[in-house]
């Protein structure tokens, strides 16, 4: 089990985010950047977090679960 995946991933101050679908949009001070997570992943906003989560048990799925996590971390500190 992914021990990345399993934290949310917070909201930095002055950035927000929007979940439509499987694209993941962060606006921030330094502009906008877009990331579409892989079918295999679940995305979902819950007030100031984004929870990642696989959508089955597959090897695939979980190793794009962390990865997918990992790169939300990474578009929203690009904007901040």
């Amino acid at each position: 089990m992914s021990r990345i995946g399993k934290k949310p991933v917070s909201l930095p101050q002055g950035v927000t985010a929007t979940v439509n679908g499987q694209t993941v949009t962060a606006k921030g001070p330094k502009g906008e950047l877009k990331f579409v997570v892989n079918d295999e992943v679940l995305v979902k906003l819950e007030g100031t977090e984004i929870a990642v989560q696989p959508r089955d048990q597959t090897k695939t799925a979980r190793a794009k679960w962390g990865m997918s996590r990992t790169q939300i971390v990474n578009i929203l500190q690009g904007v901040k």
